[in-house]
């Protein structure tokens, strides 16, 4: 099963399209690895500006095609971001790129205790 991080940004929260995205089932620290592109500090000073709504995905193969193309003017209708966002500074959300990226991700986030372990009857039904 993968997963990911995912965090509403401030610009989607202010929008109040937290209840929208959801109908689809430490800033700093968390862009460290972009810390010597030209937009960082722009970008640490976004990710602070509001609240973020954080939050851990789970599905095989499905999480980036729920979020959409970084750029939403190449995300596909049905997206979050085809859907919902403006501009690719403004992209409403971040999913992780990688399962490497997502397991740090989520450890900066989250304790291990702060996760509920539940058996899913559905996936039998759902995934071959």
């Amino acid at each position: 099963m993968e997963q990911t991080f995912v965090a509403i940004k401030p610009d989607g929260v202010q929008r109040g399209l937290c209840g929208e995205v959801m109908k689809f089932i430490q800033p700093m620290k968390h862009y460290l690895d972009l810390k010597d592109m030209p937009f960082y500090a722009g970008l640490c000073k976004y990710m602070s500006s509001g609240p973020v709504f954080a939050m851990v995905w789970e599905g095989e193969g499905i999480v980036k095609m729920m979020l959409g193309e970084t750029n939403p003017a190449d995300s596909k209708p049905g997206s979050i971001r085809g859907d919902f966002c403006i501009n690719i500074g403004r992209n409403i959300i971040h999913g992780s790129d990688t399962v490497e990226n997502a397991k740090m991700e989520v450890g900066l986030w989250f304790k291990p205790e702060e996760f509920v372990a539940y058996a899913e009857k559905a996936k039998a039904w759902v995934y071959e």
